[in-house]
């Protein structure tokens, strides 16, 4: 008994060794997101791109609304972590901490909601993934991931969904627009926007301009 546990463990971790390696060159064929979209939706609006033709005012805005220390940490930002850790205790708006890279490993691997087993596996597949896939690998695979209306994913469904053309068209604008709603993708719409949706958009332009990207 104890031998064939210790051979699924071995063809389970193998398996997602295998799975992580793919992944550097090939987006995933669908996620734990996406099927949830489809099953509440009833659609999956995504359209992948390669990272060239993504546009750079995309990938500003968000860099610039979600992990501005994206090219400088190695998946993790420390001090994010522990100031939403010491927020949560205070009994503030919960909050993440969580990076680009975090995400990435969330949406590409794993499943959506709170829980200590996830967010352990969440730790060990941003770590694997720094290292395997690197910085523009995790950018492209995350863009072309997140949920970004209801059953849209990606930027490129998100720009032809909201703005009717390619990411790569989309005006700074435009992309900050999107970036603004990823918050809560389900309940906000850069069409009608509440005053803290202008107010958020207004600061994720004036941080664009300092997001360089590698």
């Amino acid at each position: 008994m104890f031998k064939k546990l210790k051979k699924l463990i071995f063809i389970l971790i193998l398996a997602n060794i295998l799975f992580i390696v793919w992944g550097k060159f090939l987006n995933p064929p669908i996620t734990l997101t996406q099927i949830a979209g489809i099953m509440e939706y009833g659609k999956l609006e995504r359209d992948y791109v390669p990272y060239a033709e993504m546009g750079n005012q995309v990938k500003k805005a968000v860099i610039a609304a979600e992990d501005q220390k994206f090219f400088m940490h190695n998946g993790f930002d420390y001090k994010a972590i522990e100031k939403a850790y010491k927020d949560n205790e205070k009994g503030r708006k919960l909050k993440g901490g969580s990076t680009i890279s975090q995400q990435t490993a969330k949406n590409v691997f794993l499943w959506q909601g709170r829980s200590w087993v996830r967010k352990g596996l969440e730790t060990v597949y941003t770590f694997i993934i720094e290292l395997i896939w690197g910085k523009d690998v995790i950018l492209e695979r995350y863009l072309n991931s997140i949920e970004m209306g209801r059953g849209v994913f990606g930027v490129e469904a998100a720009a032809n969904y909201y703005y009717g053309k390619n990411a790569k068209n989309l005006t700074k604008s435009e992309a900050a627009w999107i970036a603004t709603i990823l918050p809560n993708p389900k309940k906000y719409d850069p069409h009608n926007p509440s005053k803290y949706l202008r107010n958020r958009h207004s600061w994720i332009m004036r941080q664009m301009n300092n997001v360089a990207l590698k």
